[in-house]
């Protein structure tokens, strides 16, 4: 993991590099290093974060064209070493992936004589480079990029500088995100548009298995044949100011505060409560198809799976339609049952996660209709699906997500009622009902953010406890797997979410004072159930946290604390009890110090298998 930095321009590389790398140093950030061109190659690289490798880089040090990376380590431990670029004589290498076949490959060149200084896959692109050229005294610094394509296997978005070629940079991208930034005589390549906000908001999408060629005088494209074609500009609608922390102590919280925004924007000009319907332009299948579908397929990681488990519950409760939720990451390795009559469906933030790619693509031999759910216009999974609606959530910096998180949940509402209406299943005064109950949410979830204070208190109590259990039903079963997950995310505690039903099979034998439970006991059908597991909890002389109603008089007579949501539609409930276990998980982090934008071994997008 980690992320590249490409620039060519009139602006002095080092700062324009730097300044793109702290950008990005959520994708990694063990180690970071940068290449500049003049009449030779200078690297500086350290272990650490950018912040490091700024104190080694000596003043006056400039140039107009360069490299840079920040790490997150895959191979090779995260010291000074392995940190990238990585060199071969006269080629430097900046590399986002995993090269699959690298110990075949660098066993072969050492047996040519090449020493390897690292213990990083990455190295033998350097070398495979450096023997193309020498083998090929014609040979151009984009042919031999083009011809190592050939030779290596697994994931990569590479950049080069060489100095038989002192006035460009060449790039390649396969399976990893690879963006260009199109400035006035100023041109940039990143893993993220988020790198070159402050210069350009011109970015050009890179595909698998083409490459880039980067000079002053533009940029140039090519498919893996060496012949040139056209790429569309893309004009991101983000800004600087977006992706900036605006005040607030910690990305993470501003995020969490930005959900009001992110809601209503991910469902505005999508719904009309009026006529009691969705509004889904981006879905290309018609009525019939909808009718037709036998089954619903989501296939996500992390988060986003937590996600697809309430959009589980969602499709099933209001479109009568069989659900299953995979984890990408054993999807593509299982025998799927598969057919034309499942429609699958893709959920991904960053639109790049490697796992969720390779299995949306295993589903289209089975001519399955797919979609996805994604806040990165332009990304990969966008060229993958069929259909794609995008989050509208602005850019995520904190590795933890949150605002994404709520935003698809959204989008899975609209999706399900769309579905639910074709279908048959929901009337118009039905639909109506929730439409009205998702416009509430954004003034909701800033009831929550206003009374933050009490969350704050409750995990400062807690947050010296070395264990945390949390446990829902039905819609809340999920939400507390993701309240769960943030908590041991950011804030290093064994955290674990389950069904509330299941703690008598095998849980229950962990309970003890020591161990807090966060009960999630919003209104709805299975509320007397959970009540009695807290019950059953309290029993073994365990302090509950509940999330409750704010009308909820009674629950406060069985619990230790209780957090409030507003009242609204019970279907609705896990996008304001999220937003609650989010700041439970942030000032639980706070007060123990951890590191919360950066949580240690973890990256934003998680673009390697």
């Amino acid at each position: 993991m980690g992320g590249i930095v490409g620039y060519i321009g009139t602006d002095n590389a080092v700062d324009v590099i730097i300044s793109s790398l702290r950008k990005m140093e959520y994708r990694g950030y063990d180690s970071a290093g940068i290449t500049i061109l003049n009449d030779d190659l200078v690297t500086y690289k350290t272990a650490g974060k950018i912040s490091e490798l700024e104190k080694i880089i000596p003043a006056g040090f400039n140039g107009h064209i360069g490299i840079g990376h920040t790490r997150g380590a895959t191979h090779g431990k995260p010291e000074t070493k392995n940190a990238h670029p990585h060199l071969s004589s006269n080629i430097a290498v900046v590399h986002n992936g995993i090269i699959e076949n690298y110990m075949r490959l660098k066993e072969k060149l050492i047996e040519q004589g090449y020493e390897f200084l690292s213990d990083t896959d990455t190295e033998v692109i350097a070398h495979l480079l450096h023997r193309t050229m020498k083998d090929n005294e014609a040979c151009s610094l984009i042919d031999a990029v083009r011809h190592i394509m050939t030779k290596i296997e697994g994931s990569y978005a590479i950049a080069v500088l060489c100095t038989d070629e002192p006035d460009h940079i060449v790039l390649a991208r396969k399976d990893s995100p690879l963006i260009i930034g199109l400035g006035d005589k100023n041109y940039f390549a990143a893993s993220d548009v988020t790198a070159f906000l402050r210069y350009t908001k011109n970015a050009v999408y890179i595909n698998d298995m083409e490459l880039v060629q980067i000079s002053p005088g533009g940029v140039e494209f090519y498919n893996n044949d060496g012949q040139r074609i056209e790429k569309q500009i893309e004009v991101i609608e983000w800004n600087e100011e977006a992706a900036e922390k605006a005040g607030y102590e910690h990305f993470m919280l501003k995020e969490i505060h930005e959900q009001p925004t992110s809601i209503q924007d991910t469902y505005a000009g999508r719904i009309s409560e009026l006529e009691g319907r969705v509004i889904l332009d981006e879905l290309k299948m018609d009525e019939d198809q909808l009718r037709n579908l036998q089954r619903v397929t989501i296939i996500a990681c992390g988060t986003s799976w937590n996600a697809g488990c309430v959009g589980k519950y969602l499709f099933e409760n209001l479109a009568g339609i069989h659900t299953d939720v995979e984890t990408a990451s054993e999807f593509r390795y299982a025998d799927p049952v598969l057919c034309g009559q499942i429609f699958t469906l893709a959920i991904t933030q960053s639109g790049e996660t490697a796992d969720t790619l390779a299995a949306v693509k295993s589903t289209k031999a089975y001519g399955c209709s797919s979609a996805a759910i994604t806040n990165v216009v332009g990304s990969t999974i966008t060229r993958e699906t069929d259909s794609v609606f995008f989050t509208r959530a602005g850019p995520e910096i904190g590795v933890a997500a949150t605002k994404s998180f709520t935003a698809q949940l959204i989008v899975l509402y609209l999706i399900a009622i769309h579905m639910g209406t074709v279908r048959g299943r929901l009337t118009p005064q039905t639909t109506r009902d929730i439409l009205v109950g998702i416009k509430q949410l954004p003034g909701q979830v800033q009831r929550i953010l206003n009374n933050k204070d009490v969350i704050k208190k409750c995990a400062e109590h807690y947050a010296n406890v070395q264990d945390y259990f949390f446990i829902g039903r039905h819609l809340n079963y999920p939400v507390s797997l993701e309240g769960a997950l943030k908590l041991k995310e950011i804030s290093y505690i064994h955290a674990e979410g389950y069904a509330a039903g299941e703690i008598k099979h095998g849980p229950l034998a962990l309970i003890s004072s020591e161990t807090p439970v966060v009960a999630i006991a919003t209104k709805g059908h299975t509320y007397d159930k959970v009540l009695s597991n807290i019950k059953e909890i309290k029993a073994r002389s365990a302090e509950v946290i509940v999330v409750a109603n704010e009308s909820d008089n009674e629950i406060s007579k069985y619990v230790d604390r209780v957090l409030r949501i507003p009242d609204c539609h019970e279907l609705l409930s896990p996008v304001l009890s999220a937003v609650v276990l989010q700041l439970l998980a942030y000032y639980t982090a706070l007060a123990r110090g951890c590191s919360i934008d950066k949580p240690r071994n973890l990256a934003k997008s998680v673009t390697v298998e």
